[in-house]
């Protein structure tokens, strides 16, 4: 009961005292383990870059001692580490009882060692041993209940953090803007995504902006608890969590939170059609959209209009049907007249039997595949997916890649330690495949937005291409577009300051000049 072991692929087992348990491990890493027998305080240590952390066992879970040591597995009497630098596993656990006892436990610590070889990963993740996803969450991090779903979120005010900007790093967005927003700003993140992508820019576009703001991760994302969509429960959620409908409603739900009657929506790729569909179910809620790498179908230029008022390409039909004219009085042609409006009645009914079978294929074709993506197969193959190209497709989102960092991939690999990860992706999948279109198509209601509207892109962007953006920027009367240089899909990662300058110039320019003619009115 005074010694606990260490086990790692670089080191030989060893029994340690618990008074000398601080022991070099390897260069990377050591291991410091105190009173572990009693269950009250584990210490860590890494002796290459951060001090001895000593916490209880309870409130380890998810710790981050670097950017590649990271806490696995923790209990009263167990306590294990991964090294994602070089790959190291330590398990440090108390020996039971007495010598013999522990004279014994050698021969099963091989035995985990070796099935530690054996284990299922993902993306480097070990996917034998998933956690809840409030198991996962940060120190700051918060969960809103919205229809049955525990929704992962943070929120960030730059007034109640004021004291605490003499201690942070110099910054050209630390101080907190003399004209603070009349609104808050929600960010959107995209799909693939959680509210990790705006790690970095959150706190300085609160300072910036002088506005309360707020990320979270919609479901099948980030921390956001999954649903497993059984439909044979008779407690399924009426309102499908991974639709668009949801994420959208939610938006709203935030803005309440805020205490709010309108909010600034920032959006990224995915996250701006979610923007943009909250602005048509309410655009009263909200003050103005920032779209970043918007995946948004941008349409060609928008059709002109003639001098006459109509639209190119309209029909002139009232033209021709002037009875003075002397096409009217040809015979041959009224004949023709005559069999095409006989024909038009014909084929209406036939036109709507087709309609109905095409109907009835695509609710086929959507049971069919909603089934086909609640499959094994259908699991094995999206596992198989992320594990050989989540890391590149990261990589493939930035302009410059020798740029991510470790604590970049361990931000966006992080929710892979979820249960249930891979069943609600698979969920958000159909139904994105399966929902029906709206009604006009998003692409022919762009025109109707009132509210300002700015559209940032990278040059680079390989994924969402900034000519798209341009196309989109055409569409949408009187918005702005801004693009970065030597950038790619993640401007508000990969080029932080760019991002907030810009973001904070468009918001300034917008409602500080309302606010300069209320009061000019006032006066």
């Amino acid at each position: 009961g005074d010694r606990c072991v260490v086990v790692s692929n670089c080191t030989p087992l060893s029994y340690i005292h618990i008074a000398r348990s601080s022991r070099n491990l390897n260069t990377d890493m050591k291991i410091s383990v105190e009173n572990i027998n009693k269950g009250k305080s584990m210490g860590i240590s890494s002796c290459c870059c951060s001090p001895l952390v000593v916490v209880p066992p309870a409130r380890a879970a998810g710790l981050e001692l670097q950017h590649h040591h990271q806490i696995l597995v923790v209990g009263a009497m167990r306590l294990k580490i991964q090294c994602r630098r070089c790959s190291v596993v330590v398990v440090a656990a108390a020996a039971a009882g007495s010598a013999s006892a522990a004279d014994s436990e050698p021969s099963l610590d091989v035995k985990k060692k070796d099935k530690n070889k054996n284990k299922t990963r993902i993306a480097g993740i070990d996917q034998d041993e998933l956690l809840d996803p409030s198991d996962l969450a940060d120190p700051d991090s918060s969960f809103l209940h919205f229809k049955g779903i525990r929704i992962h979120h943070k929120i960030y005010n730059p007034h109640l953090h004021l004291h605490n900007q003499q201690h942070s790093p110099p910054s050209p967005f630390t101080q907190t803007s003399t004209k603070p927003l009349p609104f808050p700003i929600i960010l959107l993140h995209g799909f693939g995504a959680s509210l990790f992508s705006w790690d970095q820019a959150m706190k300085p576009l609160a300072h910036a902006t002088a506005s309360k703001v707020v990320a979270f991760d919609r479901p099948a994302f980030g921390l956001t608890s999954r649903s497993t969509m059984d439909h044979k429960d008779a407690a399924v959620p009426s309102l499908n969590p991974y639709s668009m409908a949801f994420s959208v409603f939610a938006t709203l739900t935030f803005i309440d939170f805020l205490s709010a009657d309108k909010a600034i929506l920032i959006g990224h790729s995915a996250g701006s059609l979610v923007a943009v569909n909250t602005y048509f179910e309410a655009p009263d809620r909200v003050a103005a959209l920032i779209l970043i790498a918007p995946a948004i179908f941008g349409p060609r230029t928008p059709p002109k209009n003639t001098k006459k008022g109509k639209l190119e390409g309209e029909s002139n039909s009232e033209c021709n049907d002037n009875p003075t004219s002397k096409v009217q009085h040809n015979t041959f042609v009224m004949i023709g007249h005559i069999l095409s409006k006989l024909a038009m009645y014909i084929a209406r009914p036939i036109v709507g039997m087709v309609k109905g079978m095409v109907n009835m294929v695509s609710s086929l074709y959507k049971k069919v595949l909603t089934a086909f993506l609640r499959s094994t197969v259908a699991v094995m193959l999206v596992r198989m997916v992320i594990d050989k190209f989540g890391i590149a497709a990261i990589k493939n989102a930035w302009y410059d890649a020798n740029q991510i960092t470790d604590r970049v991939l361990d931000g966006y690999t992080k929710p892979l330690r979820t249960k249930g990860w891979d069943l609600a992706l698979l969920e958000y999948t159909a139904a994105m495949l399966t929902e029906s279109p709206s009604e006009p198509p998003l692409s022919k209601r762009l025109g109707q937005i009132s509210c300002p509207v700015l559209i940032i892109t990278g040059d680079s962007d390989r994924l969402v291409p900034s000519w798209n953006a341009e196309r989109l920027s055409r569409a949408i009367p009187g918005s702005s577009l801004e693009v970065i240089k030597n950038c790619g899909h993640l401007p508000h990662e990969e080029k932080v300051e760019e991002f907030i300058s810009v973001a904070q110039k468009f918001l300034q320019s917008v409602f500080g000049a309302r606010e300069e003619q209320v009061l000019q009115t006032a006066s």
